[in-house]
């Protein structure tokens, strides 16, 4: 499978978001970069771990994550 169960993804994609969101508040572009990283990583974790796109699409989230807001 590609990026594995919808059920399995899900769970870890939560339990990971959960740890982010008990972070120190942050921007919400950065906050939402690292949503959508957990989900990259719970694809990653429950379906194919070698598949680049998952790679690639983290890539692109934490760059956005870094831009400031003059950077839109």
């Amino acid at each position: 499978m590609t990026h594995g169960s919808f059920q399995d993804v899900a769970e870890t994609a939560q339990a990971l978001k959960a740890i982010i969101h008990c972070a120190p508040a942050m921007a919400p572009h950065q906050m939402e970069a690292l949503d959508l990283i957990c989900t990259k990583i719970a694809r990653i974790c429950n379906g194919n771990s070698y598949l680049a796109d998952h790679w690639t699409d983290i890539q692109g989230y934490a760059m956005l994550g870094a831009m400031g807001p003059q950077d839109d």
